[in-house]
């Protein structure tokens, strides 16, 4: 039979409880992850609906957003037909 020495116990019990002071804790946090399953939060009619005005709202807006800028568009061709127009029948610009 093989004689362990004496020292070497002690040593052994502080690496083992440090282990387990380490290793529990992370395995519980693994073994939680893994029984995990993701859960989708209820549609509740109240958020449909909230979700259709927030929808009906963004489309109100990029249409008035398109109405801006359609304008902006027209009016600054107006200007530049409005400049092309006076150079033209200016002396002094046109030539």
């Amino acid at each position: 039979m093989m004689r362990v020495p004496e020292e070497l116990i002690p040593i052994v019990l502080f690496i083992v409880i440090g282990f387990v002071a380490v290793g529990l804790p992370i395995a519980r946090a693994l073994a939680r992850r893994m029984d995990r399953v993701p859960i989708a939060p209820p549609m509740t009619g109240e958020l449909n609906e909230r979700l259709a005005r927030m929808e009906h709202a963004i489309d109100s807006i990029a249409v008035e957003v398109e109405r801006i800028s359609e304008g902006q568009r027209f009016t600054t061709k107006l200007l530049a037909d409005r400049a092309r127009d006076t150079r033209a029948t200016d002396p002094v610009q046109g030539g």
